[in-house]
């Protein structure tokens, strides 16, 4: 960790973007406007716009929107501000200080590079942030509110003083993360942004975009139970939203990506809900975990997980739950253990569940 002094902090482990840096982005003057973690939503636009090939004519920016997904927004900028007043007793911030620390600050500078004046909002529902913006973005194409739309999330939350809230959670891991193994100790957060270009399919193929999946379905749900313990039924709920908003039975599932943190309490939850909604089925879907690679990236987890879905469909190949070691009778699914295993599922999901309970997930559909 270089961000912050990891001896500092009980955890010396965390998922960072190597080797960035913000010069070969940016000039200096926007910079001084943008968090890195509007910067890693600004940038993943940039890549997603750049791959898809859509050209903005007037009437496109008009019925185009932005929707992303932010959970703690511009900590590093909040936290240099407390820093200023507090430990060096400077009597005024920097007057950017609000501007880079809104959640809405990524969406508002795609808008503004793209000059989309359609809808343009951030959600922030904790770890559930991006699944939520890409399913309400996915709403508004196929309602005919929007004809296509950016959407994704980003999150940089490695400040001091967010990694002692964290820390005093006791949720993250001292070592690594082993999502659905049985000694698992916890999460390791991360950092990074993911975006997509949604469109309908007929306005992609008219133009003969590169299409990477469909997406097909999106469920949400509250469990109305506890702020930190995860609930069973209401995971499920959002998993059984997803698959009827799909027009898809249970059995045509083939791949699920998984919250997956990590933690005691969330990996047999959601092994139990999608016992809940697959019933015997469940233990024939391969179910894995990339934050075991990528790491907990919060408000942006579920953008990343979305992309990492999409490929595995498009490749035929599903990704790992790396740095397993030892099965637990309670997480007692097919999790792809370690090794990236080919296959050719035509239906996935993905998979959000925050804390407060909310909950989140995402259907696809392999391209043919």
């Amino acid at each position: 960790m270089k961000l912050v002094n990891p001896a500092l902090l009980r955890f010396q482990n965390a998922a960072e973007v190597r080797d960035y840096d913000p010069a070969g982005h940016f000039c200096s003057k926007e910079t001084d406007f943008l968090d890195r973690f509007a910067q890693f939503a600004v940038v993943a636009a940039r890549e997603a716009v750049h791959d898809s090939g859509i050209e903005w004519t007037p009437e496109l920016r008009e019925r185009a929107a932005v929707v992303t997904g932010s959970c703690v927004g511009g900590k590093s900028t909040e936290d240099e501000g407390f820093r200023t007043l507090y430990e060096f007793k400077r009597p005024r911030c920097n007057p950017l200080t609000i501007p880079r620390t809104m959640e809405n600050a990524g969406a508002s500078h795609i808008s503004i590079e793209n000059r989309i004046t359609g809808a343009v909002y951030t959600v922030s529902t904790a770890c559930s942030s991006s699944n939520h913006a890409i399913g309400q973005a996915f709403w508004l194409v196929r309602s005919g509110v929007a004809d296509a739309a950016i959407t994704g999330g980003s999150e940089a939350p490695f400040s001091y003083g967010h990694l002692k809230a964290w820390e005093a959670m006791r949720v993250v891991s001292p070592d690594t993360c082993r999502p659905f193994s049985k000694n698992r100790r916890g999460m390791i957060l991360g950092e990074g942004g993911a975006m997509l270009v949604l469109e309908t399919l007929e306005a992609a193929q008219a133009r003969g975009a590169k299409i990477y999946a469909e997406i097909v379905g999106f469920g949400m749900s509250s469990d109305a139970h506890h702020l930190t313990q995860p609930s069973l039924e209401g995971p499920a709920r959002a998993m059984r939203g997803a698959l009827s908003d799909a027009g898809i039975a249970p059995e045509q599932v083939g791949y699920i990506n998984a919250h997956g943190t990590a933690t005691p309490a969330n990996d047999p939850t959601e092994a139990g809900a999608i016992r809940l909604v697959f019933g015997a089925h469940a233990g024939r879907i391969p179910v894995s975990s990339t934050k075991s690679m990528h790491g907990h990236a919060l408000g942006a987890a579920g953008a990343i997980e979305a992309v990492a879905t999409v490929l595995a469909l498009r490749n035929r190949l599903l990704p790992p739950t790396a740095n397993f070691e030892e099965p637990d009778p309670q997480c007692d699914l097919d999790v792809v253990p370690n090794q990236a295993r080919p296959a050719e599922p035509e239906w996935a999901l993905s998979n959000s569940f925050a804390f407060g309970g909310l909950n989140a997930v995402l259907a696809f559909r392999r391209w043919q």
